[in-house]
């Protein structure tokens, strides 16, 4: 178990434990199928999930041995290791990433200088030159390709072998053995007899396994591009921060050694260190890296702020509240990592073909070789052909096409604030025609102020404010700080309450001067048969012009009410304009009044409402959508969208709003701002494209490529460079993703 210290071990919902693994000398999509399958044979292993883009696997289940998985993977010819969640763990991997591109580039650089005059040798020949690379010379220049710098493909091949399965590696050590095997015969062959040069294939041979070598190498350098947001988004973790002691001394200490409680001390243009409360200080502070917000955000005494963002021109003095694995940084790596790491089900597809695929290839090749044989070709025509069918067919291309998209789309979403929980979210994204808006704090500001305050007879205004406030004093509901603020502004002491419990939907309830109190929506004063009396026309009057209203009850009868306005968001009505333009149907969902959403309906340019819904009906009215044959997105908040949230084929929650809400999302918009909906939806949409492109792609190579290669049309040099080809031109249409940008800004 020493080898898995430190390992990134987590719970999870549907398995005792989760470790993520680094997996070396995966080559294609046959490789990835078979880590898979020497995984899931360890005992209390439920499932496993390879990514080829970023050669990391996902192990799940109940009580297995991670030491006995890494040991399975590593007998099925695969190097395993740990994944720790440290960032010096993190650099060390990525320095040792880094050392194996520069020993590959090495071996290109050797492998064409050995090449080179192979194929210049045999160029000046086609030309019409009399002059021939003797075949001694051929043979020591061709060989330390084949057999040192094309040793990988042997060692790889042969493991895939013994496993009685097959990949790449296997296919491109079969077909350029056979090229060198039958040139290495047929010069033997001269030598014997004395007949003079043989036509000899040293130079195919050679040129295939250079041409795969650089392709291997342009692909795993683009590949490490992919995961470039995650490694900016590592980059923000500080490794040291400046705390103040209680003596008011001021020292530097490693990151791991700050506890939830210190005074952290930020320097201008410093970068924030931990999640905490800022105690002392103004300044404006960089987000941008968080939440995509593109200007500095004002920042003074009592407001939070997320560790990993830069601060600007003042001091500021933070009381730490997370640290590490808990800071919202740490959870927005956490979350690109997972959705990284999920197969997304359209890979499925994939890795049915692949499980058959090596073996189909072998197959026709054999099949190739018997035909040109019987047709009366030369056996050095036939093995020609049959080396092309072997070379040409490549399925790292199937490999790469679906987690190079992914890791490209979900990282530059989250560049923009879109964090999206995995591959699966993405397609259900992609798919949604039918947007559903939570209000309050969605599409409006959710900061909603007390626009009129109207007690019945014998009640004062303070008294009423007095009574809501002492209720709703310890409450973070928008409506209730609404309160407390409007209580403070006139001068008006809370009453002590007691036995304040929320009523989910509904209201509060509590206990003041010994008198229940009830206070909340019309819902709850028919529910609770209380008449509003000469108050109802007030009421009906303030719902018309958009106002939410809240009754307060006391002993039965209603004691007053209170009116609130929340204005729209900036750039809610361009946000829905969007979803249009997209071809999307909006609908503005809440438990508000008919007429406060109504109103907040029209002022951001939404036709379709259905308001006063409870929690529960609001996840009907999800349901329902979807019975109608609707894929739903809904965008939420608060705690009671979480429900509706689940309902939806993808759930989007503000991270301005609760960690319930986050929680159950698909996707979380790092932001409070509408626009992130559309530019979510449009880049889960531009990332299934890449996705089915690069499939396309994938598939068309060998599709047209074999049959070309079977009937004598491709050369082994000109299948080797067109297999290389496949891989980096997949790769490099996803890393188009890199591009996107958002529909709104």
């Amino acid at each position: 178990m020493d080898q898995i210290s430190g390992a990134a071990t987590r719970q999870d919902s549907a398995a005792d434990t989760v470790i993520d693994l680094s997996v070396g000398g995966m080559t294609c999509a046959s490789c990835v199928a078979r880590v898979e399958r020497a995984a899931r044979k360890v005992p209390g292993v439920a499932a496993a999930s390879v990514n080829l883009a970023n050669e990391r696997a996902r192990i799940s289940g109940h009580g297995f041995d991670a030491a006995a998985v890494i040991a399975a993977i590593g007998k099925a010819g695969y190097e395993a290791r740990a994944v720790a969640d440290a960032p010096e763990a993190a650099a060390g991997e990525e320095a040792r990433r880094a050392a194996e591109g520069q020993r590959e580039l090495r071996h290109v650089i050797v492998a064409a200088a050995l090449t080179v005059p192979l194929v210049g040798a045999m160029a000046l020949h086609m030309a019409g030159s009399r002059f021939m690379l003797p075949g001694w010379a051929e043979l020591l220049l061709a060989t330390p390709v084949q057999f040192w710098l094309g040793a990988r493909f042997y060692r790889a091949g042969w493991a895939a072998a013994r496993a009685f399965s097959g990949n790449m590696d296997l296919l491109v050590a079969l077909g350029t053995s056979a090229a060198y095997g039958l040139s290495a015969v047929l010069l033997a062959e001269a030598w014997v007899t004395g007949r003079g040069a043989p036509p000899l294939y040293f130079d195919s041979a050679a040129t295939v396994t250079t041409l795969i070598l650089f392709g291997k190498w342009l692909e795993a350098r683009a590949r490490r591009q992919t995961g470039a947001a995650l490694k900016a988004l590592e980059a923000l973790r500080p490794t040291t921060a400046l705390v103040r002691g209680a003596d008011g001394a001021e020292r530097e200490v490693p990151i791991g050694q700050v506890r939830t409680g210190d005074l952290v001390v930020v320097r201008p243009g410093g970068r924030i260190p931990v999640d905490g409360t800022i105690e002392a200080g103004e300044s404006a502070v960089d987000l941008s890296m968080l939440t995509g917000e593109s200007l500095p955000v004002p920042k003074a005494a009592g407001g939070r702020v997320p560790g990993g963002a830069i601060n600007g021109e003042g001091v500021l003095l933070v009381r730490t509240e997370a640290v590490g694995a808990e800071t919202t940084l740490a959870k927005i790596i956490r979350l690109v990592e997972t959705a990284q790491a999920e197969k997304a089900p359209i890979q499925r597809l994939v890795d049915r073909v692949a499980a058959v695929f090596v073996p189909a290839v072998v197959a026709v090749a054999a099949v190739t070789l018997a035909g040109w044989l019987l047709a009366g070709a030369t056996v050095s025509a036939a093995i020609l052909n049959a080396v092309a069918v072997l070379v040409i067919a490549c399925p790292c291309a199937l490999g790469l096409a679906t987690p190079t998209a992914v890791m490209a789309g979900t990282g530059v979403a989250a560049r923009h604030g879109i964090l999206v929980k995995d591959a699966e979210a993405l397609e259900a994204a992609e798919r949604v025609d039918t947007v559903v808006f939570d209000k309050t704090g969605t599409l409006t500001e959710g900061k909603p102020s007390v626009v009129a305050v109207a007690p019945a007879e014998g009640v004062s205004e303070a008294e009423l404010l007095a009574v809501m406030a002492g209720v709703q004093a310890g409450s973070e509901h928008p409506l209730a700080r609404a309160v407390c603020a409007r209580a403070a502004a006139d001068g008006v002491a809370a009453r002590p309450a007691s036995g304040v419990t929320a009523l989910p939907g509904r209201g509060v309830s509590g206990t003041v001067g010994g008198i229940g109190i009830l206070i909340g929506s019309s819902r709850l004063l028919e529910e609770q048969g209380a008449a509003p009396g000469a108050l109802a026309e007030r009421a009906t009057a303030l719902e018309e012009e958009g106002r939410s209203v809240s009754w307060v009850i006391g002993e039965g009868r209603v004691l007053g009410l209170v009116a609130f306005g929340d204005a729209p968001k900036r750039g809610a009505r361009e946000a829905v304009a969007a979803l249009r333009a997209q071809g999307r149907r909006v609908v503005l969902l809440t438990g508000d009044n008919a007429g406060s959403a109504a109103a907040a309906a029209r002022a951001v340019g939404i036709d379709e409402v259905i308001a006063g819904q409870l929690p529960e009906g609001k996840a009907a009215t999800v349901a329902a959508l979807r019975r109608e044959g609707r894929v739903v997105a809904m965008v939420g908040d608060g705690v009671n969208d979480a429900p509706s949230l689940a309902a939806a084929d993808i759930g989007m929650a503000m991270a301005s709003g609760s960690d319930v809400a986050m929680h159950t999302a698909g996707i979380t918009l790092m932001r409070g701002d509408p626009a992130l909906v559309a530019a979510a939806l449009d880049v889960a949409r531009a990332t299934m494209r890449k996705i089915r492109q690069g499939l396309f792609w994938a598939f068309a190579y060998n599709v047209i490529g074999i049959p070309l290669a079977a009937i004598g049309f491709l050369s082994p040099m000109v299948a080797g460079a067109a297999m290389a080809a496949s891989s980096v031109s997949v790769v490099t249409n996803a890393l188009l993703l890199r591009r996107w940008t958002p529909p709104v800004e």
